[in-house]
């Protein structure tokens, strides 16, 4: 059967959503744009607008119903609103990580497991051995955590002379990096609690268990049950976005019950929806309930925590982080007063501590777990891989800079802690790539030797 030609517009409008989406999939590319996020956000601060900069974020933005009103800067909207979509991202990754994925099993997970460890403990151990005020000691945990987006983004740029388990190794080493930077928020950076506020959120949870039990598998369900378990954390003291972690480790790993596979059902609804559309005297209301049918299959075919991820990943790569990056990677280089010896030294701790103190404790402690012979290098992996994989754990980016704003009050030790993470993860990126193009090359000399040898 010949193909029906379409109009030259929209054929000409296909093939650009098709190449854009091919775009807006290549990893390296998120990365780009949060690079540039965070460069328009410098520029602009430092501009002769850089008052608009700051009036735009403290924007007061309102919600409510009635006489019930809440309102907050637009900053915090972002922060602790927003970003609880990032954080529900995290999550869902956890958790397919542990149900298939790099952390499915011990064995495979403990060497990534005491890597990320050590890449935590190292820069923390760095950081307090610079800051001796107990008002800069609060920022230890800025320079544990690793930016996944980036971090994988720059080793994307390696191309494929990396081989895949190096990229699984560094994605299962920055999620176990996440899952711990979501405790210390949890344990070091929530204020006294509110237990009032754990009733609410056990509700919002409840009704979650509660759809999944009666076999709810459209997402805009739990969209009201997900922001009552928000509001609910919010009360505590604890920070909100941790709501999105929580909800993202109860995503069903597993398509929704049905009473035939997807496969099946979607074979019989097309065949009855074909039947009815070439029916003498058809009519267009016939074939809403086979339709219905066929799409709710074709939903079930993939587990909800795939589809929903898939779902919501550009949008956090493309809108929520590149948002939070210039949000809050604005630093006033005049503003920042270095000159003062808190603000300088909270700078050099960080950078030192990302630079230096995560392919340290990342190297050292992989070094030490295949020294006892606990765990196993896997295949593909050697030692310059990770090093490779602990010089890029070093760009720390979006969870160091929101960590740095739950750490600081004080805006120069802010502002100063941010430039350090800014520095650190350049640094760790430009260092990560040479020594990724020239290890590569060694290795492929190397290979070429042994065949022909």
């Amino acid at each position: 059967m010949r193909k029906k030609e379409l109009p030259r517009a929209q054929e000409l409008a296909e093939r650009a959503f098709a190449n854009l989406e091919r775009f807006l999939h290549i990893e390296a590319v998120s990365g780009v744009v949060l690079l540039l996020a965070a460069v328009a956000a410098l520029i602009w601060a430092n501009s002769p607008a850089a008052e608009s900069y700051e009036k735009l974020w403290h924007t007061p933005l309102t919600f409510g119903l009635g006489e019930r009103v809440y309102s907050q800067s637009l900053h915090f909207w972002i922060n602790d609103g927003l970003m609880t979509i990032f954080f529900l991202v995290v999550g869902m990754e956890i958790r397919r990580e542990i149900h298939e994925g790099a952390l499915s099993s011990l064995r495979q997970a403990a060497l990534p497991m005491a890597a990320a460890i050590g890449g935590v403990a190292v820069p923390a151990l760095i950081y307090l051995s610079f800051a001796h005020a107990a008002a800069e000691q609060q920022g230890w945990a800025v320079p544990t955590a690793t930016d996944i987006a980036f971090a994988v983004g720059v080793l994307a740029l390696l191309g494929k002379s990396i081989p895949s388990n190096v990229r699984i190794f560094l994605l299962a080493l920055a999620i176990i990096d996440d899952i711990i930077a979501v405790l210390i928020i949890a344990f070091f950076y929530s204020g006294g609690l509110d237990y009032s506020g754990f009733a609410v959120s056990a509700i919002g949870l409840l009704m979650v268990v509660g759809l999944q039990k009666i076999g709810v598998g459209t997402a805009y369900a739990y969209i009201v049950p997900g922001v009552i378990t928000w509001l609910g954390v919010l009360m505590t003291g604890a920070h909100p976005t941790l709501a999105g972690v929580v909800l993202g480790l109860m995503t069903p790993v597993a398509a929704m019950p049905m009473r035939e596979r997807p496969l099946d059902a979607i074979t019989r609804f097309t065949g009855e929806l074909l039947g009815r559309a070439k029916a003498p005297e058809q009519d267009a209301s016939d074939l809403m309930d086979p339709l219905k049918r066929l799409r709710l299959a074709q939903r079930e075919l993939v587990p909800p925590v795939v589809r929903i991820q898939g779902t919501l990943h550009p949008w956090v790569a493309f809108g929520i982080m590149p948002l939070f990056a210039l949000a809050n990677a604005g630093v006033s280089l005049s503003g920042a007063d270095l000159s003062a010896e808190a603000p300088m030294w909270v700078m050099i701790a960080v950078t030192t501590a990302l630079v230096a103190g995560k392919p340290l404790g990342i190297v050292s402690v992989s070094w030490l777990m295949v020294r006892l012979g606990w765990c196993a290098l896997p295949a593909e992996v050697n030692w310059r891989s990770i090093t490779l994989i602990g010089l890029l754990a070093g760009i720390g980016f979006t969870m160091s800079i929101f960590i740095a704003n739950l750490a600081f009050t004080d805006a120069a030790s802010l502002g100063a802690a941010k430039l350090g993470v800014l520095g650190a993860s350049v640094i760790a990126a430009v260092v990560g790539l040479t020594w990724g193009v020239l290890g590569m090359r060694k290795r492929s000399s190397s290979d070429a030797v042994r065949s022909t040898s």
